[in-house]
Protein backbone atom coordinates (compact mmCIF):
# COMPACT_ATOMS: atom_id res chain seq x y z
CA UNK A 1 0.00 0.00 0.00
CA UNK A 2 1.17 3.76 -0.96
CA UNK A 3 2.48 5.79 2.07
CA UNK A 4 0.73 8.58 0.34
CA UNK A 5 -2.60 7.01 0.88
CA UNK A 6 -3.46 8.75 3.64
CA UNK A 7 -2.83 12.23 1.58
CA UNK A 8 -5.15 11.07 -0.91
CA UNK A 9 -7.77 9.66 1.51
CA UNK A 10 -8.05 12.63 3.39
CA UNK A 11 -7.30 15.32 0.19
CA UNK A 12 -4.69 16.97 2.91
CA UNK A 13 -3.45 20.67 2.88
CA UNK A 14 -1.21 23.19 4.22
CA UNK A 15 0.81 26.32 4.74
CA UNK A 16 0.19 27.15 0.71
CA UNK A 17 -3.46 26.47 -0.18
CA UNK A 18 -4.02 30.02 -0.95
CA UNK A 19 -1.60 29.67 -3.77
CA UNK A 20 -1.58 25.15 -4.44
CA UNK A 21 -4.92 24.02 -3.28
CA UNK A 22 -5.31 20.33 -1.54
CA UNK A 23 -2.92 17.23 -2.64
CA UNK A 24 -5.77 15.84 -4.84
CA UNK A 25 -5.03 19.35 -7.00
CA UNK A 26 -1.23 17.50 -7.93
CA UNK A 27 -2.31 13.97 -7.91
CA UNK A 28 -1.83 12.52 -11.56
CA UNK A 29 -3.34 9.06 -11.45
CA UNK A 30 -2.91 6.46 -8.73
CA UNK A 31 -3.90 2.43 -8.73
CA UNK A 32 -6.68 1.35 -6.30
CA UNK A 33 -7.09 -2.35 -5.14
CA UNK A 34 -10.62 -3.04 -4.53
CA UNK A 35 -12.08 -5.94 -2.37
CA UNK A 36 -12.77 -8.32 -5.47
CA UNK A 37 -8.87 -8.21 -5.97
CA UNK A 38 -9.19 -5.88 -9.22
CA UNK A 39 -7.09 -2.91 -9.68
CA UNK A 40 -8.43 0.06 -11.21
CA UNK A 41 -5.88 2.88 -12.66
CA UNK A 42 -7.86 5.96 -11.68
CA UNK A 43 -6.99 9.53 -13.21
CA UNK A 44 -8.64 12.28 -14.37
CA UNK A 45 -9.09 10.78 -17.75
CA UNK A 46 -9.62 6.94 -16.84
CA UNK A 47 -12.16 5.92 -14.00
CA UNK A 48 -12.57 10.02 -13.84
CA UNK A 49 -15.39 9.69 -10.82
CA UNK A 50 -14.01 7.13 -8.85
CA UNK A 51 -10.61 8.92 -8.86
CA UNK A 52 -12.87 12.11 -7.87
CA UNK A 53 -14.74 9.81 -5.16
CA UNK A 54 -11.02 8.20 -3.76
CA UNK A 55 -9.22 12.20 -2.98
CA UNK A 56 -10.71 12.72 0.17
CA UNK A 57 -12.54 9.58 0.33
CA UNK A 58 -11.31 8.75 3.66
CA UNK A 59 -9.81 5.43 2.66
CA UNK A 60 -13.42 3.56 1.91
CA UNK A 61 -12.87 3.31 -1.82
CA UNK A 62 -10.23 0.70 -1.47
CA UNK A 63 -6.61 0.27 -1.09
CA UNK A 64 -3.82 3.19 -2.82
CA UNK A 65 -1.65 0.53 -4.33
CA UNK A 66 0.63 3.45 -5.69
CA UNK A 67 0.34 7.41 -6.53
CA UNK A 68 1.72 9.78 -9.27
CA UNK A 69 1.82 12.81 -8.24
CA UNK A 70 3.26 16.43 -9.62
CA UNK A 71 6.03 18.45 -7.67
CA UNK A 72 6.89 21.98 -7.15
CA UNK A 73 11.13 22.67 -7.64
CA UNK A 74 12.39 24.61 -4.95
CA UNK A 75 15.49 26.68 -5.02
CA UNK A 76 16.96 24.95 -1.72
CA UNK A 77 15.87 23.51 1.85
CA UNK A 78 16.12 26.71 3.25
CA UNK A 79 12.48 29.11 4.19
CA UNK A 80 12.89 32.79 4.72
CA UNK A 81 10.17 33.72 7.16
CA UNK A 82 8.69 36.30 8.88
CA UNK A 83 6.77 36.58 11.86
CA UNK A 84 4.29 39.36 12.39
CA UNK A 85 2.62 40.42 15.58
CA UNK A 86 -0.91 40.44 15.45
CA UNK A 87 -3.12 42.95 17.71
CA UNK A 88 -6.29 41.33 16.92
CA UNK A 89 -8.15 39.29 14.30
CA UNK A 90 -8.61 42.55 11.89
CA UNK A 91 -4.55 42.32 11.60
CA UNK A 92 -4.77 38.39 10.84
CA UNK A 93 -6.99 39.66 7.53
CA UNK A 94 -5.59 42.27 6.69
CA UNK A 95 -1.64 40.58 6.68
CA UNK A 96 -3.61 37.42 4.97
CA UNK A 97 -4.68 39.32 1.98
CA UNK A 98 -1.37 41.08 2.00
CA UNK A 99 0.26 37.87 1.70
CA UNK A 100 -1.38 35.78 -0.56
CA UNK A 101 0.79 37.10 -3.84
CA UNK A 102 4.00 37.33 -2.69
CA UNK A 103 4.61 34.22 0.15
CA UNK A 104 4.48 30.46 0.03
CA UNK A 105 3.02 29.94 3.36
CA UNK A 106 0.92 31.46 5.46
CA UNK A 107 -0.50 30.63 8.65
CA UNK A 108 -1.43 32.18 12.49
CA UNK A 109 -0.91 31.50 15.86
CA UNK A 110 -3.14 32.89 18.30
CA UNK A 111 -4.28 33.09 21.89
CA UNK A 112 -7.44 31.18 22.76
CA UNK A 113 -7.43 33.14 26.11
CA UNK A 114 -7.84 36.59 24.67
CA UNK A 115 -10.81 38.97 24.81
CA UNK A 116 -12.66 41.71 23.78
CA UNK A 117 -10.88 44.34 21.19
CA UNK A 118 -7.58 41.45 21.44
CA UNK A 119 -9.65 38.58 20.65
CA UNK A 120 -6.89 37.06 17.28
CA UNK A 121 -4.00 38.62 19.16
CA UNK A 122 -1.02 36.27 18.15
CA UNK A 123 1.93 35.76 16.13
CA UNK A 124 0.90 35.63 11.76
CA UNK A 125 3.96 33.85 10.21
CA UNK A 126 4.47 34.06 6.11
CA UNK A 127 7.12 32.15 4.28
CA UNK A 128 8.62 31.36 1.10
CA UNK A 129 11.84 29.34 -0.02
CA UNK A 130 14.92 30.60 -0.47
CA UNK A 131 18.00 29.96 -2.85
CA UNK A 132 20.79 28.05 -1.34
CA UNK A 133 21.56 25.24 1.88
CA UNK A 134 20.80 22.27 0.99
CA UNK A 135 21.11 21.17 5.14
CA UNK A 136 18.07 19.49 6.65
CA UNK A 137 17.57 21.33 10.11
CA UNK A 138 17.84 18.38 13.47
CA UNK A 139 15.15 16.44 13.17
CA UNK A 140 15.31 15.17 16.79
CA UNK A 141 13.11 16.46 18.88
CA UNK A 142 14.77 19.31 21.94
CA UNK A 143 12.45 17.68 24.87
CA UNK A 144 10.25 14.73 25.30
CA UNK A 145 7.68 14.08 27.55
CA UNK A 146 8.92 10.76 29.37
CA UNK A 147 5.57 9.30 31.09
CA UNK A 148 1.75 10.62 31.10
CA UNK A 149 0.65 12.91 33.97
CA UNK A 150 -2.44 11.86 35.63
CA UNK A 151 -4.31 14.82 34.59
CA UNK A 152 -3.65 17.20 31.68
CA UNK A 153 -1.04 20.14 32.09
CA UNK A 154 -3.16 21.86 29.81
CA UNK A 155 -5.41 23.98 31.58
CA UNK A 156 -5.91 28.03 32.30
CA UNK A 157 -2.92 28.84 34.21
CA UNK A 158 -0.34 26.64 32.09
CA UNK A 159 -2.20 28.15 28.67
CA UNK A 160 -1.67 32.01 29.99
CA UNK A 161 2.18 31.04 30.93
CA UNK A 162 2.74 29.81 27.60
CA UNK A 163 0.55 32.32 25.57
CA UNK A 164 2.38 35.11 27.74
CA UNK A 165 5.67 33.67 26.51
CA UNK A 166 5.07 32.66 23.32
CA UNK A 167 4.05 36.64 22.35
CA UNK A 168 7.55 37.78 24.04
CA UNK A 169 9.21 35.28 21.06
CA UNK A 170 9.48 38.89 19.00
CA UNK A 171 10.94 40.45 21.94
CA UNK A 172 9.38 43.54 21.24
CA UNK A 173 9.64 43.85 17.50
CA UNK A 174 6.33 44.32 15.70
CA UNK A 175 8.38 41.74 12.54
CA UNK A 176 11.21 39.33 13.05
CA UNK A 177 13.04 38.28 10.33
CA UNK A 178 14.88 34.59 9.57
CA UNK A 179 15.77 31.75 7.74
CA UNK A 180 15.71 28.47 8.67
CA UNK A 181 15.85 24.43 7.61
CA UNK A 182 12.40 23.76 6.21
CA UNK A 183 11.56 21.31 8.71
CA UNK A 184 11.95 23.66 11.44
CA UNK A 185 9.48 25.50 9.91
CA UNK A 186 6.92 23.04 8.50
CA UNK A 187 7.13 20.37 11.72
CA UNK A 188 7.71 22.73 14.71
CA UNK A 189 5.79 20.16 16.98
CA UNK A 190 8.47 17.47 15.95
CA UNK A 191 10.93 19.63 18.45
CA UNK A 192 8.88 18.39 21.12
CA UNK A 193 8.87 14.39 21.60
CA UNK A 194 5.85 12.96 22.23
CA UNK A 195 3.81 16.07 23.24
CA UNK A 196 0.31 14.25 22.96
CA UNK A 197 0.90 12.74 26.59
CA UNK A 198 0.68 16.73 28.12
CA UNK A 199 -2.88 16.31 27.87
CA UNK A 200 -3.14 13.40 30.49
CA UNK A 201 -4.83 9.92 30.34
CA UNK A 202 -8.53 11.50 29.11
CA UNK A 203 -6.25 12.48 26.25
CA UNK A 204 -7.63 15.35 23.65
CA UNK A 205 -10.05 16.00 21.17
CA UNK A 206 -8.69 17.78 17.68
CA UNK A 207 -11.26 20.08 16.16
CA UNK A 208 -10.32 21.71 12.56
CA UNK A 209 -13.43 23.64 10.78
CA UNK A 210 -12.88 26.15 7.78
CA UNK A 211 -15.80 29.00 7.28
CA UNK A 212 -16.22 30.73 3.93
CA UNK A 213 -15.14 34.27 3.29
CA UNK A 214 -18.79 35.97 3.43
CA UNK A 215 -19.43 35.18 7.20
CA UNK A 216 -15.67 34.29 8.43
CA UNK A 217 -14.73 37.38 10.39
CA UNK A 218 -17.90 37.72 12.29
CA UNK A 219 -18.02 33.80 12.62
CA UNK A 220 -14.49 32.90 13.70
CA UNK A 221 -14.95 35.78 16.30
CA UNK A 222 -17.41 34.38 18.00
CA UNK A 223 -15.86 30.94 18.35
CA UNK A 224 -13.22 32.51 19.69
CA UNK A 225 -15.04 34.40 22.32
CA UNK A 226 -17.04 30.79 23.18
CA UNK A 227 -13.25 29.12 23.36
CA UNK A 228 -12.27 32.02 25.67
CA UNK A 229 -14.95 32.30 27.41
CA UNK A 230 -14.51 28.32 28.29
CA UNK A 231 -11.51 28.44 29.95
CA UNK A 232 -10.62 26.01 27.39
CA UNK A 233 -7.98 25.18 24.93
CA UNK A 234 -4.49 24.45 23.49
CA UNK A 235 -0.65 25.54 23.22
CA UNK A 236 -1.56 25.65 19.66
CA UNK A 237 -4.70 27.36 17.96
CA UNK A 238 -3.84 27.61 14.13
CA UNK A 239 -6.03 30.18 11.70
CA UNK A 240 -5.42 30.02 7.94
CA UNK A 241 -7.02 31.32 5.19
CA UNK A 242 -8.06 29.21 2.16
CA UNK A 243 -7.77 29.74 -1.45
CA UNK A 244 -10.14 29.55 -4.24
CA UNK A 245 -8.41 26.57 -6.20
CA UNK A 246 -11.53 23.76 -5.68
CA UNK A 247 -9.93 20.30 -5.11
CA UNK A 248 -11.31 17.16 -7.57
CA UNK A 249 -12.44 15.26 -4.32
CA UNK A 250 -16.32 14.57 -3.92
CA UNK A 251 -15.89 15.07 0.17
CA UNK A 252 -12.57 17.54 0.25
CA UNK A 253 -12.88 19.40 3.38
CA UNK A 254 -11.19 23.50 2.02
CA UNK A 255 -13.38 25.71 0.61
CA UNK A 256 -12.30 29.49 0.32
CA UNK A 257 -12.58 31.14 3.78
CA UNK A 258 -10.66 30.76 6.98
CA UNK A 259 -10.23 27.56 8.63
CA UNK A 260 -9.09 27.36 12.54
CA UNK A 261 -7.61 24.31 14.47
CA UNK A 262 -7.50 23.51 17.67
CA UNK A 263 -6.80 20.81 20.19
CA UNK A 264 -9.12 20.35 23.52
CA UNK A 265 -8.05 18.29 26.69
CA UNK A 266 -10.94 16.00 27.17
CA UNK A 267 -12.82 17.36 29.80
CA UNK A 268 -15.97 14.85 29.21
CA UNK A 269 -19.22 16.50 28.87
CA UNK A 270 -17.86 20.00 29.18
CA UNK A 271 -15.67 19.96 25.95
CA UNK A 272 -18.42 17.91 23.99
CA UNK A 273 -20.96 20.42 24.57
CA UNK A 274 -18.29 23.68 23.44
CA UNK A 275 -17.79 21.43 20.48
CA UNK A 276 -21.57 21.33 19.85
CA UNK A 277 -21.17 24.90 20.07
CA UNK A 278 -18.58 25.01 17.46
CA UNK A 279 -20.26 22.91 14.84
CA UNK A 280 -23.71 25.53 15.11
CA UNK A 281 -21.30 28.06 14.70
CA UNK A 282 -20.11 26.39 11.55
CA UNK A 283 -23.27 25.00 10.34
CA UNK A 284 -25.10 28.49 10.49
CA UNK A 285 -22.01 30.37 8.23
CA UNK A 286 -22.29 27.02 6.20
CA UNK A 287 -18.87 26.23 6.77
CA UNK A 288 -18.04 22.23 7.35
CA UNK A 289 -15.73 20.54 9.94
CA UNK A 290 -12.67 18.04 8.98
CA UNK A 291 -13.18 14.71 8.99
CA UNK A 292 -9.76 13.62 9.06
CA UNK A 293 -9.29 15.32 12.90
CA UNK A 294 -13.28 14.28 13.82
CA UNK A 295 -13.67 11.76 16.93
CA UNK A 296 -17.25 12.83 17.75
CA UNK A 297 -19.11 14.87 14.85
CA UNK A 298 -22.96 13.86 14.89
CA UNK A 299 -24.38 12.32 11.73
CA UNK A 300 -27.01 14.79 11.16
CA UNK A 301 -24.07 17.54 10.79
CA UNK A 302 -22.01 15.16 8.69
CA UNK A 303 -24.50 15.18 5.88
CA UNK A 304 -25.26 19.22 5.99
CA UNK A 305 -21.41 19.44 5.59
CA UNK A 306 -21.03 17.27 2.80
CA UNK A 307 -24.37 17.39 0.81
CA UNK A 308 -22.52 15.47 -2.04
CA UNK A 309 -22.16 12.23 0.06
CA UNK A 310 -24.88 10.80 -1.70
CA UNK A 311 -22.45 11.03 -5.21
CA UNK A 312 -19.54 9.60 -3.03
CA UNK A 313 -21.60 6.51 -1.34
CA UNK A 314 -21.78 4.73 -5.00
CA UNK A 315 -18.30 4.38 -4.82
CA UNK A 316 -17.39 2.89 -1.57
CA UNK A 317 -15.84 -0.41 -1.35
CA UNK A 318 -18.98 -3.28 -0.22
CA UNK A 319 -16.01 -4.47 2.28
CA UNK A 320 -14.54 -1.49 3.13
CA UNK A 321 -16.14 0.52 6.35
CA UNK A 322 -14.58 2.52 9.45
CA UNK A 323 -15.61 3.35 12.84
CA UNK A 324 -16.31 6.96 11.15
CA UNK A 325 -18.48 6.13 8.83
CA UNK A 326 -20.41 3.84 10.53
CA UNK A 327 -21.18 7.24 12.78
CA UNK A 328 -21.75 9.83 10.36
CA UNK A 329 -23.99 7.78 8.10
CA UNK A 330 -26.31 6.40 11.41
CA UNK A 331 -29.37 8.01 12.30
CA UNK A 332 -28.15 10.72 14.70
CA UNK A 333 -30.20 13.69 16.95
CA UNK A 334 -30.16 16.84 15.69
CA UNK A 335 -27.31 18.90 17.95
CA UNK A 336 -29.23 20.98 20.45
Amino acid sequence: MSPWGGAVANDVHGKNHHRMGTFGRHLLSFRLRRSDGAIQTCSPEENADLFRATIGGLGLTGLIEDVTIQLMRVPGLQIEVEEIRLRNLNDFYRLSDESENNWDYTLAWVDCLARGDEIGRGIFSRARHRAGGLERGDLLPAISVASVPPISLVNCLTLSAFNALYRRKLLGKKIKRSIVPYDKFFYPLDGIGNWNKLYGRAGFYQYQCVVPSARAQETIRRMLEEIAQSGQGSFLIVLKTFGSMASPGMLSFPMPGTTLAIDFPNRGASTLALLDRLDMLTLSANGRVYPAKDGRMASSSFHLYYPQRKDFERHIDPRFSSSFWRRVTASGAEIK
